[in-house]
């Protein structure tokens, strides 16, 4: 993986190129999926986003009550470094799926790189921006002209739709690392963050309650923590993508009911998770309905509709991250969910 991760995508990319034309890598025409013999399970390769949490737990729930064995699928689940580059894990061949969004999907159809996005976990963005209380940051209007440490990655995503809304500028950016203590520092900063983690560690580290600026309020609202993986396995292997999308689903409505089971594989995967933090995390999820409300409410967890994602492009055209003629649609499909929450709860009974 380091390897990988220290090529640029040029690089990477020739060597693939080259590696195709001398038949080193079976990838680059087909999936690498393997049966096991003993008991008929295909093994498949899942990375996540990010280090365990409870924005996994659907999945780290299926594997350790056996849903996804039931569903002939013996599952490993990766955790990821912020660092790495998952595109490249994907088109290396060295993961099968993983986690992603909307904005990803596009980008890579921008880019001509065979992936797509197959499930939406997630209804509801959950970035965030955070801001110190009392000192007049309390809405995202307020925050021009002011400090914001947020990632490289911001840059080019949610950061464009707040300079075209709210007159932000790039002066204002402060790099972020994952450490909160420069915002903590600086009163009049803010910080980007995840719904279900940073006002939690905020709190806790800084003693206060921070101010949350929800970024789908701004209209920042893509699909968010999908289901993403090439369009060789979708072709070559639709079932094995069925059953892997079913019973990740049929997993996260289980984690909403009882999440102990896959919570101790999550603090088996990251030993500084707390019971705390778990319970606050899935209970953010819940409150504010990021998994089963909207489209998911009928449709199911994983739902995905056509309009939302015209509207989420054409949003993104305005801002000036896509050109309209990009064809988005090749983006995802939907063929894998929207199958109704009768039929997923059905494998509960």
């Amino acid at each position: 993986m380091n390897n990988l991760n220290s090529l640029n995508r040029r690089d990477f990319l020739r060597l693939m190129s080259l590696a195709c034309g001398s038949g080193f890598l079976a990838a680059c025409t087909s999936p690498n999926l393997s049966s096991q013999p003993s008991d008929n399970t295909t093994s498949v390769r899942f990375a996540l986003s990010w280090k365990a949490e409870a924005e996994y737990g659907g999945f780290y729930q299926a594997l350790a009550t056996g849903i996804y064995q039931t569903f002939g699928l013996d599952v490993t689940i990766r955790p990821i470094n912020p660092q790495t580059n998952n595109t490249q894990l994907l088109l290396g061949n060295v993961i099968d799926l993983t986690m992603g969004g909307s904005l990803s999907s596009i980008k890579a159809v921008a880019e001509d790189l065979p992936l797509i996005t197959v499930a939406a976990i997630f209804q509801k963005e959950i970035q965030v921006l955070l801001s110190h209380p009392n000192v007049g940051n309390n809405s995202l209007s307020d925050l021009k002209g002011k400090p914001i440490f947020i990632a490289p990655s911001s840059r080019t995503s949610f950061w464009q739709l707040l300079k075209t809304k709210y007159g932000f500028s790039d002066t204002q950016i402060r790099s972020y690392n994952f450490n909160a203590a420069p915002f903590l520092k600086n009163k009049n900063s803010s910080q980007q963050g995840i719904l279900t983690s940073e006002p939690y560690l905020i709190e806790k580290e800084g003693g206060f309650k921070p101010i949350v600026h929800l970024l789908q309020d701004s209209g920042y609202n893509p699909y968010a923590f999908t289901i993403n993986t090439t369009k060789a396995l979708v072709n070559h292997y639709p079932d094995v993508v069925d059953r892997f999308v079913d019973a990740s689903i049929v997993g996260w409505y289980s984690y909403l009911d009882d999440p102990a089971p896959g919570n101790e594989l999550i603090k088996q995967d990251n030993p500084d998770m707390t019971d705390e933090l778990l319970a606050y995390g899935l209970k953010t999820l819940k409150e504010y309905g990021i998994i089963t409300s909207g489209d998911a409410a009928h449709l199911g967890i994983g739902a995905m509709i056509d309009q939302r994602w015209q509207k989420f492009f054409s949003s993104m055209v305005e801002i000036g991250l896509f050109d309209r003629t990009v064809d988005y649609r090749k983006a995802y499909t939907l063929q894998f969910v929207n199958k109704g929450v009768d039929y997923y709860q059905s494998y509960r009974t």
